[in-house]
Parts: structure tokens; C-alpha cells; sequence
């Protein structure tokens, strides 16, 4: 990927608009950063169409509609995959659709360590564990 060039980029959260939960102020914080970085983002609950260059899908299970439906509408968009906590704690990434929407990522994202227990094995390598707000203790 071209690093100096801008990005089309479509975020999907499950977390409504004005929601305060971890998933929208996750999205909501990454927009503004990517935005920072000369890149054109929205943010939205599901996929709304188009091609965008990148999808971000916060969570594996509850994106999981947006991740297929990009993937047939715009097959050449790159999937970035984020493990929320609820993947990671409750819904489990190792769940069939979870694993379905690993499968279509070009890129898994991690917020911490302990996630990859719950990636499958042969998606670990596409795996990039970032944290945030602080650091590892």
C-alpha cells in the first residue's frame, strides 16, 4: 500500500450513532486519526456500499453482514478485521461466523495479547496486535 496516498475508508461499528460504548468511541477515534492521516473515512453501523479502499469492521460476529457484503459488492477493498472485547470474551472469534469474517480479512487486528487464544491458528499470521491508550503492562 502506498502510504502517501489517500484512502477511501468505510469504519463499521455495531454501536449506534451516539452510542457511548467501547466499539464507537473505538471507530470514532480511529476516524479521527485516519482523517489526520489525509484519508476520507465515514463511520456507520453497517456497510453502505460502494468501494471503499479499506473496510474496518469492529468486531468479527456482529460485522459479519458488512464484511460479506462488501466482500461481493467490492471484491478488490482490503478487510481489516478488529477483535472487540466481546469477541475476544463473549461471542468468541472462534465462533463459525467469527471464523467466516477472519477468513475475509487481509488484516486481523488485536487490542492485546491475549486475543490471539482465540484467533484460529492459520489466521494468526495476518494477526497485529495494537494497544491503546496505554501501554502493556
Amino acid at each position: 500500500m502506498d502510504r502517501g496516498r489517500s484512502r477511501s475508508i468505510a469504519i463499521v461499528t455495531p454501536a449506534a450513532r451516539g452510542s457511548s460504548s467501547g466499539n464507537r468511541v473505538t471507530a470514532l477515534r480511529w476516524a479521527k486519526r485516519l482523517r489526520e492521516l489525509g484519508h476520507r473515512v465515514r463511520v456507520d453501523e453497517r456497510f453502505r456500499g460502494g468501494s471503499p479502499d479499506v473496510l474496518v469492521a469492529l468486531h468479527a460476529t456482529k460485522s459479519a453482514e458488512s464484511i460479506e457484503a462488501c466482500r461481493a459488492n467490492s471484491p478488490s477493498t482490503s478487510i481489516v478485521v478488529a477483535l472487540t472485547g466481546t469477541d475476544v470474551y463473549g461471542d468468541r472469534a472462534d465462533s463459525d461466523v467469527a471464523r467466516r469474517s477472519l477468513a475475509s480479512a487481509q488484516r486481523i487486528v488485536a487490542l492485546q495479547e491475549l486475543a490471539l487464544d482465540v484467533v484460529p491458528a492459520r489466521e494468526r499470521a495476518r494477526v497485529r496486535v495494537i494497544h491503546q491508550s496505554a501501554p502493556p503492562a
